[in-house]
């Protein structure tokens, strides 16, 4: 007989989304399991940035000085040079400085760092495993489920010992990536299209940085008599390095696909020593699914939607996802949550995820705009000029996806079912520049208070109400006693400080358990349709 394990979530998929998820429910008090057909390790690392929102969400778990020191080195700069070889011809540079030579943006209290997935994802899963509430499991497959009112009943095979397992939850997250069984299981399709085809060669080469003539750089953007044909990214700082081949079908056949003559092709010197560790193709593609939930079986992650990497928002958007995700469920399972509350996870994030992904395939095509790249290699005043010309306009098209705070904070949850909007008009939207802003859906803005905190370390573990000026308590206590008759969890911080009010914009600003801010006002008459709200129960 199967044996029967129960548990409250049951997550599907250890990634850094599917991890990530089991610490923040962890974080909140919510048992649950996470499993993985794999064994842990990770053979090929793609992810490297993690964005300000992520590391935003880090800081709340006091993880952020984990990925601060993860081992990447922080005086390595991180340019990107558009060349067409590293011993060849330089086309144009964009200076970015080392990490602890950038500062941290005054919108936020962290700023972006470079951790390799390779890094990253151990550390995941320990910080996942040390916490009583989260059990992590590897080399255990789904099989299949069926669900009901009351829960989710899961198949599981051991894939040592070949036992079946029987999981019973309340709810199946499926984090299980772009190939998601999960999704196919639910029968929910993926729309979108197909951008190119290419191939991921992971290389060691020591001292590579000192061996060739553009400097170091995070990346290497190469061009040919083509066009741009790939790039090489740091992985490590130190030796390890990702090339990626751009290319069709036919060149993407691992078969008759030349790994090492490519590589030689990148480096412009035969005399470079190299090893290939791993060979992958894959296709780059935009897709988004048309449903993220059905009924108590929720997708997250590359399992909702498969984007370009230009950008590093494909593991970053999955990270929102999981701040939008956690407290919903938790207010789901502990009853204080309404009806509703679970499918807004659909109407706040599917329009967020349609963004990220249409500037993620914005960054892609600035790879290809090129001015006629034919004489790129020549040494001759022709060359110089192709050179030129060619460099100048890939540095500025390719800018954005490096001057992109506005995408990574500045996203809002428009028309949300479980905000009460006030009817302000939004800020700009803009990829590059972000407007601080408490209107009702965004992220509530960062302030740094007089005791060295950030107004985003107020946030988290239950709703927030700021009171941020003088205000009747008889209009406090309206909000505090329609929360304490719902039994929805409330922290009530009174901040008098001018510059915290000029940020803020009203008297009384509701924030979400997510850092997103629900409801805004100078009075609260209507409080008990302000909770509801809130919680999803209007």
């Amino acid at each position: 007989m199967s044996n029967v394990i129960e548990t409250p979530v049951l997550i599907v998929g250890a990634g850094p989304v599917g991890l990530a998820l089991s610490i923040e429910l962890g974080w909140r008090g919510i048992k649950n399991t996470l499993i993985d057909q794999g064994d842990g390790t990770l053979e090929h690392p793609r992810t490297g940035l993690v964005a300000v929102r992520t590391m935003e969400m880090f800081r709340r778990w006091g993880f952020a000085e984990n990925i601060r020191h993860c081992g990447f080195p922080d005086d390595y700069e991180l340019s990107m040079v558009f060349c067409t070889s590293l011993n060849g011809f330089m086309l144009d540079k964009e200076f970015y400085p080392t990490m602890q030579d950038t500062p941290t943006p005054k919108e936020t209290p962290e700023k972006k760092q470079r951790c390799p997935q390779l890094w990253m994802q151990p550390m995941l899963t320990e910080r996942a495993r040390s916490q009583p509430n989260s059990s992590v499991v590897f080399r255990r497959r789904l099989e299949s489920f069926e669900q009901d009112g009351d829960g989710v009943t899961s198949k599981i095979i051991d894939l040592d010992t070949n036992e079946k397992l029987i999981f019973k939850s309340q709810f199946l997250i499926g984090a299980d990536g772009a190939t998601s069984n999960v999704r196919k299981l639910l029968g929910i399709e993926l729309q979108g299209r197909l951008l190119s085809y290419s191939i991921n060669i992971l290389i060691s080469a020591p001292n590579l940085t000192s061996k060739h003539r553009m400097g170091p750089a995070e990346r290497y953007l190469f061009v040919g008599p083509e066009g741009t044909w790939g790039n090489l990214t740091v992985v490590d700082g130190s030796e390890i390095w990702r090339l990626t081949v751009l290319g069709n079908q036919e060149k993407m056949d691992l078969a008759s696909f030349d790994a090492n003559s490519w590589v030689r092709r990148a480096l412009g010197d035969a005399n470079i020593e190299f090893q290939i560790h791993s060979v992958q193709p894959w296709a780059r593609s935009e897709m988004l699914a048309e449903r993220f939930h059905s009924g108590r079986v929720v997708l997250a992650g590359d399992s909702l939607h498969t984007m370009s990497p230009t950008g590093g928002m494909g593991m970053n958007t999955g990270m929102q996802e999981v701040l939008d995700l956690g407290w919903k469920l938790e207010g789901t399972l502990n009853g204080w949550g309404g009806k509703n509350l679970l499918s807004s996870f659909e109407s706040e994030r599917k329009p967020v995820a349609a963004r990220n992904i249409g500037f993620s395939t914005f960054n892609f095509k600035s790879w290809l705009d090129t001015p006629d790249p034919s004489a790129v290699c020549d040494d001759t005043e022709l060359g110089a000029q192709a050179r030129a010309k060619v460099g100048l306009r890939l540095r500025e098209s390719t800018r954005v996806e490096w001057e992109s705070l506005g995408l990574q904070i500045g996203h809002r949850y428009e028309n949300s079912p479980i905000c009460v909007s006030d009817g302000s008009p939004p800020t700009a939207d803009e990829y590059s520049t972000y407007i601080p802003s408490s209107r009702p859906g965004s992220r509530a803005p960062h302030v740094w208070l007089q005791d060295g905190r950030s107004t985003l370390d107020l946030f988290g573990k239950s709703f927030t109400l700021l009171v941020l000026a003088n205000s009747d308590s008889s209009e406090i206590s309206k909000i505090t006693d329609a929360f304490g008759r719902r039994e929805v969890p409330l922290t009530v911080v009174s901040i008098q400080d001018p510059e915290v009010l000029s940020v803020y914009e009203r008297k009384l600003v509701l924030v979400r358990p997510d850092g997103h801010v629900g409801w805004r006002g100078e009075s609260a008459d209507d409080a008990d349709v302000i909770v509801d709200t809130l919680r999803g129960a209007v």
